[in-house]
């Protein structure tokens, strides 16, 4: 047996974090690598060794496999921890690591290149007689080449990175026309992702379910199948709920599905943790899509229905020992449900989010409720990495004791500093749709209506309340030069007149102007700690209120709404100061200017490509006209609300 007493995490968030957890629990120490940027993140506190790598895009830091393996020497490591993306699937990487003595926590380089490749998986799924979505998964990659495919399968097409998944690289064609920027748009996004850019094209089949198997191999000949996960509720191409058994499926299904993974796995020599992942259709056929040679992002659900623990496993397969159990020994017990909770905003097609995250609260973990995470209040929120902050999973005895167990884990959470998906997952919870099980991968844009509710005009109620909950936060906040002037009480107090306190205040993008007196015949919110109370009638009302620096975080409608006193004179000056034009949604790094100053452009031109979070986002024109400034350059990093490009109609 080979031994590991200290590993590498070559990774960051709450992967990191968790591959720690389970290392740490067997005794090993942990090595953490990270970024210039991420320099005071978590999973760099909780390592026992952390190692700069600089830089801050992953190209420049957690994609330099040089800098890793020197890590790993410079930390007295025996083995390295790829988590999953970055450089999880990169056979070259395991390879070198291999010629440095050094233990990948995976399969060998020969099964990631085999199975890595999806262009190589389907070949080898063809031959072993599973079915296929039609597609093409050749070597060639230029445009005609697609083309001509796309017009034999038929549109809509799929464009997809040959070398990852998680929804990077990844696009909808819904005609030829759209084919050339989608493709040169998903290289891109798969250069940047995983350092690869090739791609293939498959039909886009309509509302099936995404049904992937867990499997686990020895180097000892034995593999097998740790039962399913139905992961079809996703946004963007990428899981947002991932839960496991899935609903529904027959056990003689379960085992075709499990029994074609471990098939699989067993003809290219697959050693380690592997999913294999499936489309399923209505009548239950199931077709491969593609093998991931890593740990999954959903895979809590599994060891919540198993009881093991598959980090474990994977560092006790690298050491060279058996796998502990046969496929009839395998434990199916209960169900599971894991939400990924994304820094993004919902309402602007789920556009990722960035900045400093003034609150950050999880739910309580105990029987049947675990949280997997990366981050702690006040950390910054970087545009260059993957946005999800953190996964709740809750596990019952149950579908339905699993759901409300989770919508109680979600309700405990709170977040703050910029938007999250946390109301747009307790909607999806909560959907009777998803109660009944009725899951596809056009779930979200079936329920847009109910899941993505356009933002209502706040009432009277809600801004008298946040009004009584801001003066009252503002109790013990007096001047810094001078505690005890009576001006800094924020009482309202007034000479032979009562009490009343003029507030602005915004939420959401709304504003409202209200005055506040002293009223002893109406009741009022009382501030208590972190909650609002209210008592009207005999009735007594309780509500999350958490003040943060200057924004007072108030729960309304299931939801937490950040709340801000405005200054009307000093917000008016910056405006008139800003340029006019099209702005920067969320904050990134310019890769392409595809217009210049004086052009004429069509409505719906695109202008300017940002990427953020590893996924490209194009700026296009709203109408017609010409461009008359461009106000950023490629390679620009740029912050939410920037002006980039001015155009005139």
């Amino acid at each position: 047996m080979k031994p590991i007493n200290t590993l590498l995490v070559a990774n960051r968030g709450e992967i990191a974090c968790r591959v720690m957890r389970s290392a740490k629990a067997m005794g090993i120490r942990t090595v953490a690598v990270h970024s210039a940027i991420d320099q005071h993140a978590r999973h760099v506190a909780e390592a026992d060794i952390a190692i700069d790598l600089g830089g801050a895009k992953p190209a420049d830091s957690y994609l330099l496999a040089d800098k890793i393996i020197a890590a790993a020497k410079a930390s007295g490591a025996q083995a390295i921890h790829p988590g999953y993306g970055f450089l999880s699937e990169n056979a070259d990487f395991a390879q070198l690591c291999a010629e440095h003595n050094l233990l990948f926590i995976g399969p060998p380089a020969s099964a990631i290149r085999a199975m890595g490749s999806k262009s190589a998986a389907k070949a080898l799924m063809e031959e072993a007689g599973v079915p296929l979505v039609p597609g093409y998964h050749g070597e060639a990659q230029d445009l005609a080449t697609f083309r001509a495919a796309s017009a034999t399968i038929g549109y809509p097409v799929l464009l997809k990175a040959a070398a990852g998944g998680g929804g990077k690289g990844m696009k909808v064609v819904e005609s030829e026309a759209q084919l050339a920027e989608a493709l040169a748009s998903a290289q891109r996004e798969a250069q940047s992702a995983f350092g690869d850019s090739r791609m293939l094209v498959e039909k886009y089949v309509l509302q099936p379910r995404h049904v992937e198997i867990q499997v686990f191999a020895d180097s000892h000949g034995n593999c097998l199948y740790l039962n399913e996960r139905d992961c079809s509720i996703q946004r963007r191409h990428q899981k947002v709920v991932e839960e496991a058994p899935a609903p529904g499926l027959s056990p003689e299904l379960r085992r075709a599905m499990g029994e074609a993974a471990v098939k699989a796995a067993q003809a290219i020599g697959y050693v380690g943790a592997g999913t294999v992942e499936f489309l399923l259709d209505a009548r239950g056929h199931f077709f491969f899509m593609e093998m991931n040679t890593r740990l999954q992002v959903e895979h809590p659900v599994t060891e919540a229905i198993t009881g093991l623990d598959l980090v474990a496993w994977q560092i006790r397969v690298a050491r060279g020992e058996a796998l502990p159990i046969t496929q009839e020994q395998v434990p199916l017990r209960g169900h599971a449900i894991e939400v990924r909770l994304y820094a993004e905003d919902t309402e602007q097609d789920f556009l990722p989010a960035s900045g400093t995250l003034a609150l950050y609260r999880e739910p309580a973990s105990g029987e049947g409720r675990r949280v997997d995470s990366g981050v702690r209040q006040g950390d910054a929120i970087s545009p260059f990495y993957d946005p999800m902050l953190a996964k709740l999973i809750a596990w019952g005895e149950n579908r339905e004791e699993a759901r409300l167990r989770l919508l109680s884990m979600l309700a405990d959470t709170s977040v703050g500093g910029f938007k999250t998906n946390l109301a747009f997952l307790q909607r999806v919870l909560a959907h009777p749709a998803f109660a009944a099980a009725e899951l596809d991968t056009g779930f979200i844009g079936r329920h847009q209506a109910e899941l993505l509710p356009a933002p209502d005009e706040l009432p009277e109620d809600f801004w008298q309340m946040a009004g009584q909950a801001w003066v009252q936060s503002e109790a013990g906040r007096g001047r810094a030069d001078d505690p005890h002037s009576p001006w800094a009480m924020h009482n309202g107090w007034r000479a032979g007149l009562p009490a009343e306190i003029s507030l602005h205040l915004s939420c959401q993008g709304q504003r409202h102007w209200l005055r506040l007196r002293q009223q002893k015949t109406e009741p009022q919110w009382c501030l208590d700690g972190e909650r609002l109370y209210r008592q009207d009638q005999g009735q007594l009302s309780s509500r999350r209120a958490i003040r943060q620096g200057e924004a007072l975080f108030i729960e309304w409608q299931g939801e937490l709404r950040e709340v801000r006193r405005v200054d009307p004179i000093a917000e008016a000056e910056a405006s008139h100061a800003q340029h006019g034009g099209l702005t920067a949604p969320m904050n990134g790094s310019i890769v392409r200017i595809l217009v210049e100053a004086g052009q004429a452009v069509e409505a719906g031109t695109a202008l300017v490509v940002l990427e953020a979070m590893k996924m490209e986002h194009s700026i296009r024109a709203p109408h017609a006209g010409i461009v008359k400034a461009l106000y950023c350059a490629e390679g620009d990093l740029v912050s939410e609300g920037s002006a980039l490009v001015e155009l005139e109609e």
